[in-house]
């Protein structure tokens, strides 16, 4: 190909300024394996790169978009040929390295995975990082012993891409789930997926105490700050918090008392830098037992490239509900 588009980021006299280009090859990040993108997805991270609400991206200039599904088209590692179909997620995209709001992407060898049989390209894109993020917590979850006889778990951040795949995962696994959300108005969305009861998020009480009475047997938690300190105080013994995200804040005031008194246990969630192992675990999961049965009804929207520099600001107002694929090609 002569040329191709890209939603590149760039930083002019200390603004971001995220603009639709055409590029070639030649000016992509390095790597083994060249990729055309089929599919990406929106998620609050590439918004916030993008708008420079967030210090996400590590250099400048750099293509936006934390995934991409695609076909190879060429590659000099051995473990992708012309023609495997693959999907990307986290490594560096969008961080370090040119993302996946791209024609054609370019990354080193050890990042694609193999699409597992059943997924095609827009379906892995439907769940994209989000899906791959929840099915992680799941899986983090359930290593360290949590269960459905534990009690209801706390879905924090409920309307968002890892949100709404958590609640509807969780449900089909027989958990009873509770989602957190200051969006009320999606209450039929939320139940939809599978919750059991809404909570408004202002109903919090974080209070002082370093522990308060245990209602939830385990959290999926987006929002940090406040929210995970109350959490601590509220899980019951052996129960588990899996933290994700950080919207309200990266401090966290509690105690040890929730940890050494109850054994609840604090699982650190990291999405982008996960063994290539547990990866190809995952995204088998993704095509099996992780299916849910809402996958379109989270993934509803989509849009071309040329949309997404009109789309990104919703996200970062907070509007949106559920996840949106982009369309590469």
């Amino acid at each position: 190909m002569d040329s191709f588009k890209a939603l590149r980021i760039h930083q002019e006299d200390g603004r971001i300024v995220p603009r639709l280009e055409q590029l070639s090859l030649d000016q992509l990040s390095p790597g083994e394996v060249v990729i055309r993108g089929e599919y990406s997805s929106v998620n609050y991270k590439d918004a916030l790169a993008a708008t420079g609400k967030g210090r996400i991206l590590r250099r400048f200039p750099l293509i936006g978009g934390v995934d991409v599904a695609g076909t190879v088209v060429s590659s000099s590692d051995p473990r992708c040929k012309p023609g495997d179909r693959v999907v990307v997620t986290g490594g560096g995209l969008s961080e370090t390295h040119d993302g996946g709001f791209s024609e054609y992407v370019r990354v080193p060898g050890d990042w694609p995975i193999p699409l597992p049989e059943g997924l095609d390209t827009r379906t892995a894109m439907s769940f994209g990082t989000a899906g791959f993020t929840a099915a992680l917590a799941i899986h983090r979850l359930e290593q360290n012993g949590q269960t459905p006889e534990l009690g209801p778990v706390l879905v924090t951040g409920a309307t968002g891409g890892v949100g709404s795949f958590a609640i509807a995962m969780l449900a089909e696994r027989g958990y009873q789930v509770t989602a957190l959300t200051r969006k009320t108005t999606a209450s039929d969305y939320l139940k939809g997926l599978g919750a059991s009861a809404v909570m408004p998020l202002d109903a919090v009480d974080a209070g002082t105490q370093p522990l308060k009475r245990a209602v939830w047997g385990g959290a999926i938690d987006n929002l940090g700050g406040a929210t995970l300190a109350w959490l601590t105080r509220t899980t019951v013994p052996w129960g588990n918090i899996a933290r994700i995200g950080h919207t309200q804040g990266t401090e966290l005031n509690t105690t040890v008392l929730p940890f050494i008194l109850r054994g609840v246990s604090l699982l650190g969630i990291n999405a982008v830098e996960v063994p290539r192992k547990v990866r190809l675990e995952i995204w088998q999961r993704l095509a099996g037992e992780f299916r849910t049965a809402a996958l379109g009804r989270i993934a509803s929207r989509e849009i071309g490239l040329d949309q997404l520099l009109a789309e990104l600001p919703a996200w970062i107002d907070a509007t949106v509900v559920g996840r949106c694929l982009v369309r590469l090609s």
